[in-house]
């Protein structure tokens, strides 16, 4: 991290606590309202006031170090106040006025306290005290005991006003060790690795992808492929050429990450430089969508400016866009579109000219339509009279569905129809998972082609536990069974696998391991259609929204372990813990795996070699979506039942117990 970095205050107020004891009210409430970002409101300015005066009357017997409104960008939220006194870091959630502990201000206190204690360098090795202060609550009796997980932090610890002092120390009494050192815990540096939906709403609030993105020294620093990129893009404006960049990476390394974050700082239409973000990704738009449109909603809310959230939807619409909604834009308006720089994300998964000559015959009532669907994107942008850029976020071995044409298909696109075009690569393009290393061969007499190592994002940030994930799931798949169980070993330590025969069971080693709000859910193959005795069905419909965004007391959500997510809900997406329940689809034998197909009462072998490779590439997904853990079920079968018998499940499960996943 740079030192500029290191230097930005993340709170609104800090001083010693001696200090804070001695200021007037009215001068703390000065510096909050001066470095404030947002305009003050009634509500703001009174709950402001209550705690400064609760924490004065509080801490007139400690020494140490406070913080009002602490920055948790990947959150898009602040922790009320901070406290380091003694070895204990101090998250305190205020709820002022309120008499209840809701599950939702348990899990966000909860959730700021693993935040520091997971992506806050100087706060991993502390312990760490989540207080939840309902300041007009009655009957209370605060809990004080850490989790099972043997990392420092406190089970979040419930009280009103007149207990906080008592529960402070109670809790120092109960921590061990050497005072905190304010310039050191200060200087930390801060390493989220955030989900997709937290990124998207982060970048969309204005933040920087150095403020939600990981900097240590063992992963790629996302900033130098988006500086890469805008680099291109205003050399393509200033020169007025025409750009393709192909920007590759392993599974989690955070190429949608850079998309949005390009998108995000050019949201204005009337701006030379507007980009819009597509995916041909259905669920990931509408999830993105609605995070978007929901945190808009409630920001404005926190801020006394109330919006609607049909208002908010058709306000995030633009920014990102399903690719076909684009390219029907396009057939309508033979035009240029009004963007000249856009960013495809997952582009090898847009379709061949088999697929979309059929989908236009039959949904759009345009027969004789001869273009694959890299090569009328390209086109729409080649309209532009001046200039245009065209960014390719590429992920290797993840075609899943029929007609999804590979990242050759656009190489051999541009080697038909438009030579002009200055071609930047990612040198990893040429890797097998690509499948372009052929294609490539045949843009070798071009001029205008140039390789950055810039653009390739070597290393996983889906699970901030352990990067080398996404290389056991290939090892796996890859029956590389030697190699599996050495990457492993670098693994298991602080991301557990574990594999099981007991579907139930597996739903409560899931809900054992998260805390706070951590996302959990079952994901399962698209194919998986002999898990119904184990209730799950994969024809069954289920909404992405609600199964990504809801809550826990919400039926249709991911947490309550009813409805299952595909490869289709899921790509792109990711979640904390998850549980991959694994049929008799994908099985593995001696010779290799086997691929299945259930067709009405029996299972039936693909042949095709294009379908094989979508089935291994479903189980690809299904295996990198965890960011701290997860569990494989590999059901028993049934031997009175022939479409699942045991010897169906039996070698797969063998077969991962041989590679030393932990057996429960």
């Amino acid at each position: 991290m740079n030192t500029k970095q290191e230097i930005i205050r993340r709170e609104y107020y800090s001083d010693s606590i001696a200090n804070f004891v001695k200021s007037s009210t009215e001068e703390i409430l000065g510096k909050l309202t001066l470095n404030s970002d947002f305009s003050l409101a009634h509500t703001q300015r009174g709950a402001w006031l209550r705690e400064i005066s609760i924490m004065r009357k509080v801490l007139s017997s400690h020494q140490g170090t406070i913080y009002f409104e602490y920055s948790i960008p990947r959150m898009g939220r602040r922790i009320d106040v901070v406290l380091l006194i003694g070895p204990v870091i101090f998250v305190l959630e205020f709820k002022v006025g309120e008499r209840e502990f809701t599950t939702h201000a348990t899990d966000q206190t909860w959730d700021y306290a693993l935040d520091l204690k997971n992506f806050h360098e100087s706060s991993h090795e502390q312990f760490i005290a989540p207080v939840l202060i309902a300041t007009e609550a009655t009957n209370v009796a605060p809990s004080i005991s850490l989790t099972p997980q043997n990392d420092k932090l406190f089970h979040p610890i419930k009280t009103n006003v007149d207990l906080l002092c008592k529960v402070i120390e109670n809790v120092l009494r109960f921590a061990d060790g050497n005072d905190i050192d304010r310039s050191q815990w200060e200087s930390g540096r801060y390493c989220p690795t955030p989900t997709i939906i937290e990124a998207a709403m982060a970048l969309y609030n204005d933040h920087s992808v150095a403020d939600i993105s990981r900097s240590d020294a063992g992963a790629i620093n996302l900033s130098k492929t988006s500086d890469a990129i805008s680099d291109i893009i205003r050399s393509s404006k200033d020169q007025f050429l025409k750009s393709i960049c192909f920007v590759t990476g392993v599974p989690g390394a955070g190429k949608t990450l850079v998309g949005l974050n390009i998108a995000t700082k050019h949201l204005d239409p009337s701006d030379d430089l507007y980009s819009v973000f597509l995916s041909g990704n259905g669920p990931l738009v509408r999830i993105l969508r609605e995070a978007l449109a929901r945190d808009k909603v409630r920001h404005g809310h926190e801020g006394g400016d109330k919006i609607k959230i049909g208002e908010a939807r058709s306000k995030v619409k633009a920014f990102i866009q399903n690719v076909h909604e684009f390219r029907d834009e396009c057939l309508r308006d033979p035009n240029p579109p009004k963007e000249h720089v856009t960013l495809f994300d997952e582009a090898q998964r847009a379709w061949n000219a088999k697929q979309t000559s059929s989908f236009m015959r039959r949904k759009k009532d345009t027969p004789g339509f001869k273009h694959s669907e890299p090569e009328f994107l390209i086109s729409c942008l080649d309209r532009q009279p001046d200039w245009a850029v065209i960014v390719c976020l590429v992920g290797g071995g993840q075609e899943i569905n029929t007609g999804e044409a590979g990242i050759g298909e656009w190489i051999e696109s541009l080697n038909r129809s438009f030579y002009d075009w200055h071609i930047y690569i990612s040198p990893h393009l040429t890797d097998t998972e690509y499948g372009a290393k052929d294609v490539l061969k045949q843009i070798k007499s071009r001029q205008r082609v140039e390789y950055k190592e810039e653009l390739h994002l070597a290393v996983s940030m889906r699970s901030f536990r352990a990067e080398h994930v996404s290389l056991l799931v290939k090892q796996l798949l890859d029956l590389d069974v030697e190699e599996a169980q050495r990457t492993l070993d670098k693994v298991k330590e602080k991301y557990p696998i574990v594999i099981m025969r007991d579907f139930v069971k597996a739903k409560q080693w899931l809900k054992n391991q998260a805390r706070g709000s951590e996302r959990y859910g079952i994901v399962v193959s698209s194919q998986a259609e002999r898990l119904k005795p184990h209730a799950i069905d994969v024809k069954s419909p289920m909404d992405p929204i609600h199964w990504f965004l809801d809550g826990k007391e919400d039926v249709r959500s991911s947490y309550y372990l009813e409805d299952v997510a595909t490869e289709f809900h899921i790509q792109g997406l990711e979640l904390d813990w998850v549980c991959i329940t694994w049929d008799a689809d994908f099985r593995y034998s001696k010779k290799g795996w086997e691929h299945w197909s259930f067709c009405g009462d029996r299972w039936r072998h693909i042949k095709k070699e294009e379908r094989k490779n979508y089935l291994k590439n479903a189980y690809r997904v299904l295996l990198t979506r965890a960011r701290q853990g997860m569990v494989i079920v590999v059901p028993p079968g049934d031997a009175e039942d022939p479409t699942r018998a045991p010897a169906f499940y039996d070698e797969t499960f063998n077969y991962l117990k041989n590679i030393g996943f932990l057996m429960i």
